[in-house]
């Protein structure tokens, strides 16, 4: 049987809101390392990854906005604090320094990090019954697997 947010356990509902932070956290700091990127990359490969890395944040930016109002629909509170982010995410900034192909390894590595995030919070909320909350999980998931493909497809 599927939970509403409503119907979900208080301390399930915890669980989940600090799974999805977590991903929430994740997805904003990727969303500054590719924003970061697009802005910085050079090298022969400039304009499809100029392209790309502008797909990449806004399209994270987007995702944001969908993870914290899934927090709010599970009566969490929606870490808005960067300080916070950076603490509390796995995936790592950069100075956007390096080479096109450092920014590509780089990203890549934070789109997997993404991607095994949102599998761990998405299999957390299906063991609770939300299966909205895994649905959103697993479309993100999939969307970061996709990412990380393209830009490993860069370093082949």
């Amino acid at each position: 049987m599927t939970q509403t947010a409503a119907a979900t356990p208080n301390n399930a509902k915890a669980e989940i809101v600090e799974a999805l932070n977590q991903c929430l956290a994740e997805t904003t700091v990727a969303t500054m390392l590719a924003q970061n990127f697009h802005w910085n990359v050079t090298g022969m490969a400039f304009g499809p990854l100029h392209d790309l890395f502008q797909k990449m944040y806004e399209d994270h930016f987007v995702a944001q906005d969908d993870l914290a109002e899934r927090i709010k629909a599970q009566d969490g509170h929606a870490e808005g604090m960067l300080a916070g982010m950076l603490e509390r995410s796995k995936v790592v900034e950069n100075d956007g320094h390096g080479s096109d192909k450092d920014m590509i390894a780089a990203m890549q590595t934070a789109q997997e990090t993404l991607a095994a995030t949102l599998a761990g919070a998405g299999e957390l909320a299906a063991n609770h019954g939300d299966t909205l909350t895994e649905d959103l999980c697993i479309e993100r998931g999939q969307i970061h697997e996709k990412f990380a493909w393209m830009l490993r497809s860069h370093l082949r």
